[in-house]
């Protein structure tokens, strides 16, 4: 299964907008199954993106984790990546290379398109 930006990105604006700190597990996103969306938790609590639970189990077809809270990476990256235009513009430039980009480089051509908006380029 290959790594989704858009579901990445979805599944923080999830997490954020919910009442408290703490979640109450994966949020049900359309045109996603369970399956994805645990797998992509996973993957961002690898990143340190997220707070979460890892809960592979023998004969599961995809790693899984359950999703806790936002780390304070996640707050940041989310922040970078919350406004449509830049990140429809991300989407267009940097994730549509033939190359494989990093987690870190997406980054930071988020914050630096955040720092142009606001014109502290």
């Amino acid at each position: 299964m290959k790594r989704d930006m858009d579901l990445v990105r979805k599944i923080l604006l999830w997490a954020e907008i919910q009442e408290h700190g703490y979640v109450e597990g994966n949020p049900s996103i359309d045109g996603y199954s369970e399956e994805e969306i645990g797998y992509h938790v996973y993957l961002m609590y690898q990143a340190n993106l997220v707070i979460a639970a890892d809960t592979s189990a023998k004969g599961d077809k995809s790693p899984n984790a359950i999703l806790i809270g936002l780390s304070w990476l996640g707050h940041e990256f989310l922040d970078a990546a919350k406004d449509d235009t830049i990140w429809s513009k991300a989407k267009k430039t940097v994730l549509k290379t033939t190359t494989g980009i990093t987690f870190d480089v997406l980054l930071e051509w988020l914050k630096a398109e955040v720092k142009r908006k606001i014109g502290l380029d």
